[in-house]
């Protein structure tokens, strides 16, 4: 709540809380928002007063030192935890590798036209036939008359290889 006078111009303070907000570094990305917005950094004061320094306080040199590679580390570990996270993915998320012509079972999880109770409802309709391949997540199938009004392409995650009973093991 607004009490005082002072309390009433505090957007007068929004610019310079934008430029400390845009000229920091931030934590996931390990940059500054103006350094991935635009390529570089505003133009400070202190920035022109650097260059009238003839030299350097040696504690200062080691200082900033040890702020890049604490930098460098950062960075290798953040590539580490992505090489990680991407093997993790890459494990669990194989591309199927369907054919056209191939059988396949297609999941009933947007189908909204089936009638009937929902709980007992199949979770995949099928065996449909595979008509068409787009690229390697989408599938164009041949449905049947009673789903002739859904679209026939559907993405490989609502998709799972069709596979036939044995006839012997189970007559």
């Amino acid at each position: 709540m607004i009490q005082t006078l002072e309390d009433m111009y505090w957007c007068t303070l929004l610019p310079a809380l934008e430029l400390a907000s845009n000229t920091s570094i931030h934590a996931s990305t390990n940059q500054t928002p103006s350094v991935l917005e635009k390529g570089c950094n505003p133009k400070l004061p202190q920035d022109s007063l650097r260059k009238d320094l003839v030299e350097i306080h040696p504690t200062a040199a080691s200082f900033k030192g040890m702020l890049d590679r604490a930098r460098k580390h950062a960075v290798r570990f953040m590539e580490d935890s992505f090489a990680y996270a991407k093997d993790k993915w890459d494990k669990s998320h194989a591309t199927p590798d369907f054919k056209v012509g191939d059988l396949v079972l297609v999941s009933t999880t947007n189908f909204n036209n089936i009638k009937g109770c929902k709980n007992l409802k199949y979770s995949f309709s099928g065996p449909f036939v595979i008509k068409a391949l787009h690229g390697e997540n989408a599938v164009e199938v041949e449905l049947s008359e009673e789903l002739s009004n859904k679209h026939p392409t559907f993405p490989v995650s609502l998709i799972k290889p069709y596979k036939s009973s044995d006839a012997e093991r189970f007559p």
